[in-house]
């Protein structure tokens, strides 16, 4: 292959999104509602730090520029941003009122819809957040284990029982740390590790089912039967496999069933509503255990979640998000190769949720070499982070031109890496992750 020309992409103008943060600065804490939004989740000095408003695979910062947006919300924005059809059911929802003085029909017609397309779902309680619903599995399975200790793989939130096993653990008594107990994804040694050393003390076993590596050796069944060989509970957190992976999640994509699951994000299309399902033995504690709020009931959101399930049956959705994801996946590979950078990236995950990985001579993750791809790719009109969201309005069009984006910031990754230029060519600080390993002691 002849030299290939490196072109650097122009600087944004994002003055007015500056000026937006240094108010915003002042009254939030952090400047940012959500970790995940920050500023440090992307190239801060380059990236704009302030959307006004999204429409399809489209977002515009409010300096008036234009990206083909993979971040969707973080996820929610599963049929794309302002989706007619579900704008429409807000709307019309909203004639009835929004928080309601008693409990409303449609909380029963979201359920048994509900109950439908998810394999584990005989009950379902509603929550805003994922975190809600994470939480009240763990509580409801204590309840009905009489147990404390928790065995946990993935991100499942931001409440007390699960952050605190993290770096992020600032408020959380070192008793509530203590209680939460990790193991490997694919390594059922692991788990097997911490039943035997707490025996009968582990009241739930909650795992997301998937991240962005395929279950091997069936690993999921064999945490099914461990856990119910002794005695805890299987919880599925698909709050990002829900909706996503398949309309039943991941559960009904490898017919491993839990006990109880949690999904939210993708659920209603950019409205807050989550919900934990489940058996009607385990889901029937609810009756007791304490997991009520004021706005679990609130219409606006629960009709959202009943268009956008309608929504995505009619339109195929799960199908048009994977075919995107596989023609987004196919042709990073083929960049890949093309330009001789497989020793500086790859994509890994599945076509609903793939995520570029950046590498340094030593093989591991370089959050330095991403930031570059990064820097050049949002100058370029692709607003993401490394794990790429694909929605059903997303088209060859949009994924073509991601490539074509991509192409050119990968020739700037190979020169930097090749001239050892890359902190020299980032104009902006490099990405930081939102969740640290805890610190030892």
């Amino acid at each position: 292959m002849g030299k290939t020309k490196v072109k650097f992409a122009d600087p944004l103008k994002i003055e007015k999104s500056e000026q937006l943060w240094s108010k915003t600065i002042k009254v939030i804490p952090g400047g940012a509602l959500t970790f995940s939004k920050a500023p440090f989740q992307h190239v801060d000095g380059v990236a704009p730090k302030m959307l006004s408003h999204g429409k399809g695979p489209k977002v515009w910062d409010v300096d008036g520029n234009e990206y083909i947006d993979y971040m969707l919300g973080l996820g929610p924005a599963i049929l794309g941003h302002a989706d007619d059809e579900v704008n429409r059911a807000i709307s019309d929802s909203l004639e009835h009122g929004i928080s309601t003085s008693l409990v409303h029909p449609l909380e029963a017609e979201l359920a048994e819809l509900l109950c439908e397309i998810i394999p584990c779902a005989e009950m379902v309680r509603f929550g805003k957040n994922g975190s809600d619903v994470t939480s009240g599995a763990v509580r409801v399975a204590r309840a009905w284990t009489k147990r404390d200790k928790i065995a946990c793989c993935g991100y499942h939130g931001w409440q007390d029982w699960y952050i605190g096993s993290t770096g992020r653990n600032l408020g959380v008594p070192k008793a509530v740390q203590d209680l939460t107990l990790k193991f490997e994804y694919n390594n059922i040694e692991s788990l097997q590790r911490l039943f035997d050393e707490h025996d009968g003390e582990i009241a739930a076993v909650i795992m997301e089912p998937v991240n962005f590596f395929e279950p091997k050796d069936d690993f999921l069944n064999k945490v099914k039967s461990m856990a119910k060989e002794n005695g805890a509970v299987l919880i599925f957190d698909e709050v990002i496999t829900g909706f996503r992976m398949s309309l039943g999640g991941a559960q009904e994509y490898y017919n491993v069933i839990p006990d109880l699951a949690c999904f939210g994000k993708a659920m209603a299309n950019g409205m807050p509503v989550s919900i934990v399902v489940g058996k009607s033995e385990i889901m029937q504690m609810f009756d007791e255990v304490f997991f009520s709020f004021t706005f679990a009931g609130e219409l606006a959101s629960l009709s959202a979640s009943v268009s956008t399930i309608n929504a995505l049956k009619k339109r195929d959705g799960i199908s048009q998000i994977w075919a995107m994801g596989e023609r987004l996946q196919k042709g990073y590979a083929q960049l890949v190769e093309e330009l001789d950078v497989g020793h500086i990236t790859k994509m890994i995950g599945f076509p609903f949720w793939p995520e570029y990985l950046f590498l340094d001579k030593a093989g591991s993750p370089s959050m330095e070499i991403q930031s570059l791809f990064q820097q050049e790719i949002v100058r370029r009109g692709i607003l993401t982070r490394a794990g790429m969201m694909i929605s059903s309005s997303h088209t060859n069009i949009e994924i073509d031109k991601t490539l074509a984006v991509f192409k050119d910031a990968l020739i700037v990754v190979k020169e930097a890496v090749k001239t050892d230029n890359v902190l020299n060519w980032l104009e902006g600080e490099v990405i930081t992750p939102v969740i640290r390993p805890p610190v030892e002691e």
